[in-house]
């Protein structure tokens, strides 16, 4: 059975007089876990979490410990206010007050406060917009510029993308740093010169070799690369990091072959 640990703030003592007693929410990965899918558990984005994270790419590994909010929760010491609850976490005071349903602005040490995040903080004066002149979008980005974008595991192809194929397949990873592994794909490239590549192995008869990919999880990817236990629909995806390949595990994906 699966098990997710989670951890609240944990409440310092109550003679605590100084610094900021505050956790947000967090979860323990486990084996086969994405962020697509603790985001749909836990009703946040994917790219709320890397935000909260500071992740640069989609992978996460298991046994680490991951934000799932930006809500924290603070435990009043003494001599502290709204006011300056407020500037410790740039939230205004009226917002933390209606939050936590204060009928005033008497607090007490030991009690537990919720700050929300700043996003949800409407009270604090909204930025003026300005004029920015937006940025042209190639309209045939190529699959490593797709990839470059960081595109996170629940988004969509790009609109306007063309599907030859959507098929779903067991996937598995792979990585070139291991012993005997030459690195280089049954294509002709080098993936340990090139460990930003997105590349998949796959069965040619089922997704020919050189196809532009979108897989659930993984992203823009090419069809670049076989192998012998890599048969019908089963797929390998490459992942430069022998503990991220690791934990991705087994797990079962939707692939779209793109035109």
């Amino acid at each position: 059975m699966k098990k997710t640990i989670f951890s609240l703030a944990a409440v310092a003592a109550l003679t605590t007089t100084a610094g900021i007693n505050a956790q947000a929410e967090e979860v323990v990965v486990n084996k086969g876990d994405t962020l697509w899918s603790l985001s749909q558990e836990h009703k946040v984005s994917v790219d709320d979490m890397k935000k909260w994270n500071d992740l640069s790419s989609d992978i996460i590994i298991a046994d680490n410990t991951l934000k799932i909010s930006n809500e924290e929760v603070y435990t009043v010491v003494a001599g502290d206010t709204l006011w300056s609850i407020g500037e410790k976490f740039d939230a205004s005071p009226d917002h933390i007050s209606d939050k936590n349903e204060l009928s005033g602005d008497v607090i007490h040490p030991g009690q537990e406060l919720v700050i929300y995040n700043e996003a949800d903080d409407q009270t604090k004066e909204a930025p003026k917009a300005e004029a920015v002149k937006a940025e042209p979008k190639d309209q045939n980005p190529s699959v490593n510029e797709a990839a470059a974008s960081a595109t996170s595991e629940n988004d969509a192809v790009n609109e306007g993308e063309d599907v030859a194929k959507e098929i779903t397949v067991s996937a598995t990873a792979y990585t070139a740093n291991c012993e005997g592994c030459s690195g280089t794909t049954a294509t002709g490239v080098d993936l340990k010169a090139n460990p930003d590549k997105k590349v998949i192995a796959v069965d040619p008869n089922v997704i020919p070799l050189g196809s532009k990919v979108f897989v659930e999880g993984y992203g823009y990817a090419t069809a670049e690369d076989t192998g012998g236990a890599i048969k019908g629909n089963r797929i390998d995806v490459f992942i430069p990091s022998e503990d991220a390949a690791a934990s991705w595990g087994n797990r079962e994906v939707n692939v779209k072959v793109l035109n």
